[in-house]
């Protein structure tokens, strides 16, 4: 079906979470629906607007089932969010698809059922240089020269991981926001509070450049795990509980895999009046 052009008419949206992470989610594949970032801070206020930690839109791509772009509710980019990736891929294998692929500034990112209600994505390989986490200097990854002895990931956004004791014992409304803006950091980060409660287990709280305390994320908990490995602490596979549910973490040969279930909460209109006041 071919592609309308944007119109005075109100515009379809989804609303869905991965364990608490929750998107407002815009099909553009048959409609063209211009987003800046002024709409996608608009729309993410949770008293003005719709209200979300990430705004997500569908688009047409040759070459792979759709082309994911990702907005915080600040309305700064996302590079990556693999919640609302696991959740859009559901959506879209429910339209008869057994796996889908998936492009965004990521890459191509491969998903697939996993039974029980579960869906896969494979994040891709982690970043692992300094320049394309990217920091502003060249440091030990492992290491980084920041309090509380943390790492840095890339996984399609920045990460910065400090493994702790006890999650609750440390303010992440106060750690969060000065690390995310920590000058090492060019582009900000996400920041991941993890704690090893057993075997291949962890205990995560997480704050998101551009969103703060979320119940979830896919993409830290993919950089938790990267980083448990790195330092020796748990084997590539490990199960992850969030403030908003669990998640399995496996890092392969051929990227870094992430399950966990999906909601597809409801679907509505925002009014093109309101639409047009934003801009």
């Amino acid at each position: 079906m071919a592609r309308v052009p944007q119109d005075q008419t109100d515009v379809p949206f989804m609303k869905m979470h991965g364990l608490g992470n929750d998107f407002i989610v815009i099909d553009r594949r048959h409609r063209d629906v211009p987003v800046t970032a002024a709409l996608a801070r608009a729309l993410g206020d949770r008293r003005r607007g719709l209200g979300f930690d990430q705004l997500a839109t569908i688009d047409p791509c040759d070459g792979a089932d759709a082309r994911l772009t990702f907005w915080n509710s600040d309305g700064s980019p996302s590079g990556a969010c693999g919640n609302a990736t696991r959740c859009i891929a559901r959506h879209l294998m429910d339209e008869g698809r057994d796996a889908v692929t998936l492009r965004t500034d990521r890459g191509d990112l491969t998903a697939r059922d996993a039974g029980d209600g579960l869906t896969s994505v494979n994040m891709g390989a982690p970043v692992l240089d300094w320049r394309s986490v990217p920091l502003a200097r060249d440091v030990d990854l492992d290491h980084l020269p920041l309090d509380g002895d943390p790492v840095a990931t890339g996984m399609g956004n920045p990460h910065c991981t400090f493994f702790v004791d006890n999650v609750e014992a440390v303010d992440l409304d106060e750690i969060g926001p000065r690390v995310e803006h920590d000058p090492l950091y060019p582009e900000r980060t996400n920041v991941q509070l993890a704690q090893l409660t057993g075997p291949d287990h962890f205990r995560v709280r997480v704050w998101e450049r551009g969103a703060g305390v979320t119940l979830a994320s896919g993409s830290s908990s993919c950089a938790v795990a990267v980083a448990a490995a790195r330092r020796g602490l748990t084997a590539r596979r490990v199960c992850i509980d969030l403030d908003g549910g669990t998640l399995w973490i496996d890092w392969r040969e051929d990227g870094v895999w992430m399950t966990g279930p999906t909601a597809h909460v409801a679907d509505g209109l925002i009014r093109a009046d309101w639409i047009a006041g934003q801009s």
